[in-house]
């Protein structure tokens, strides 16, 4: 199976089976108080990571018709390749986050992964595709801003190149979850962004139900 040979490192994605006992994925104060926790301390070992932080998660759910704006309604599948944080804009995530310990971790590896799941599986419905990391070429992603009433962020958009090759994960169930490096901090040849975009599968049967999913978004450091 392709799936078991996925690498962070190498596509920029991985597929991982991660049970959770979340009852209700809608109920923020159960996803802080249940899912945080134990997807931190999954991660951790994971990763082999010295320490990871979670900085927000966000829950989609499509309805047809309807656009992703924040505030109107769930969120929809984001359906632009992009990758979430750049080259900049990944290290100010640890300033925003975490500003009196930043100068001290900035030192050491960091990373922003996002652990991206369907609420309800077999996931038929706007599944998520992956762009391998190794085809990407420097000049393909474009940074462009993002601005908010209390804050300013910065994510790629990605150009059109032939020799991208991509992955998506069919059908996956509740128990199965992506990591996605949306930044890496390393500069020794390993995959440092990874692309990705929602996408409508023309073979998704009509009654499938619409795809709910959950990504939240670490900060993984590693010291050295």
């Amino acid at each position: 199976m392709i799936a078991r040979n996925l690498s962070l490192d190498r596509e920029g994605f991985a597929l991982v089976r991660h049970p959770t006992s979340v009852r209700n994925f809608y109920d923020d104060k159960e996803v802080r108080n249940v899912y945080y926790p134990a997807a931190e301390a999954f991660l951790r070992a994971t990763l082999k990571a010295d320490r990871v932080f979670i900085f927000d998660h966000t829950v989609r759910k499509r309805v047809e018709g309807a656009t992703d704006v924040r505030g109107a309604g769930p969120r929809q599948p984001a359906t632009r390749v992009h990758v979430d944080q750049t080259d900049l804009s990944g290290a100010n995530r640890v300033r925003e986050h975490l500003p009196d310990e930043a100068d001290e971790l900035l030192k050491g590896r960091v990373q922003v992964i996002n652990l991206w799941r369907p609420i309800r599986g077999p996931l038929r419905d706007a599944p998520l595709a992956m762009l391998d990391g190794q085809t990407v070429a420097p000049g393909d992603l474009v940074a462009s801003d993002l601005i908010y009433p209390n804050r300013q962020g910065e994510t790629y958009s990605v150009k059109y190149n032939p020799d991208h090759r991509w992955y998506y994960i069919p059908e996956m169930t509740a128990d199965e979850a992506l990591l996605l490096k949306c930044y890496d901090s390393a500069t020794d040849g390993r995959t440092r962004f990874g692309p990705h975009t929602a996408f409508i599968d023309p073979t998704t049967p009509a009654d499938a139900p619409p795809r709910e999913s959950i990504e939240l978004r670490t900060l993984v450091f590693h010291k050295h």
